[in-house]
């Protein structure tokens, strides 16, 4: 009977909160039951193991990951609308490229549903197939990497640390012998202020669809 009372969104979702949280590692069947209140043969009602509730969260997390088939926009300006959600969702809930990598994503409909997407829009570019797949391959990662590598304080120093952070981090860089490191000494002078987070996340968007406009065979159609 709970297991009746629990929708299949209201497990991911709480699934999804506790691992933004508290890390991947701390979504398991049974504290799960615990924080919903439930018995562990409840989630069974809707999961039958781990690595299926795994493969529902982020295929949940991905339900908005889609191309407008209807849109007369250019087949790039749309695949970049399907990169900026991906950066988005993952900008959203931290724990979410870490599942990317460790689940069997292409196992939920969503995943499939977003591939099909975007492998039409790289065939309207001009790419065969097998190319399109590696294409696609490529934002999917990129757009993971991009994440990670965000700029500022790892995400476990507390707001009010960051000042902090980021002068020994500037202190540091700024130590190394100039005459050697010339650039990352510069660069260390970047560690004064807050680093612009959407300029940053802009900006490697940019460079990932640079890479795959300036390499489609049909480039006439590329502008927006």
């Amino acid at each position: 009977m709970a297991g009746e009372k629990l929708s299949r969104a209201t497990v991911v979702e709480r699934a999804l909160r506790l691992g933004d949280e508290e890390g991947v590692e701390a979504i398991t069947i049974r504290r799960l039951a615990q924080e919903l209140g439930v018995t562990p043969m409840a989630l069974y009602w809707h999961f039958k193991s781990k690595d299926e509730l795994l493969v529902g969260i982020v295929d949940h997390a991905l339900a908005s990951l889609r191309a407008d088939r209807s849109a007369a926009d250019p087949w790039a300006k749309q695949l970049r609308a399907m990169v900026e959600v991906l950066v988005t969702v993952m900008r959203e809930h931290p724990s979410l490229p870490d599942l990317m990598h460790s689940v069997a994503k292409d196992e939920g409909e969503s995943f499939q549903r977003a591939t099909e997407d975007a492998l039409a829009l790289l065939a309207a570019g001009g790419f065969g197939v097998e190319e399109a797949y590696w294409v696609a391959s490529y934002l999917l990662h990129a757009a993971i990497g991009a994440v990670n590598a965000q700029p500022g304080c790892p995400a476990t120093v507390p707001v009010d640390e960051a000042p902090e952070w980021r002068r020994k981090k500037r202190l540091m860089l700024e130590s190394l012998p100039a005459d050697r490191f010339p650039m990352m000494v510069a660069f260390g002078a970047t560690y004064s202020r807050a680093p612009d987070t959407e300029h940053y996340f802009s900006f490697c968007v940019d460079l990932i669809m640079a890479a795959v406009e300036s390499m489609a065979p049909d480039r006439r159609n590329v502008e927006a």
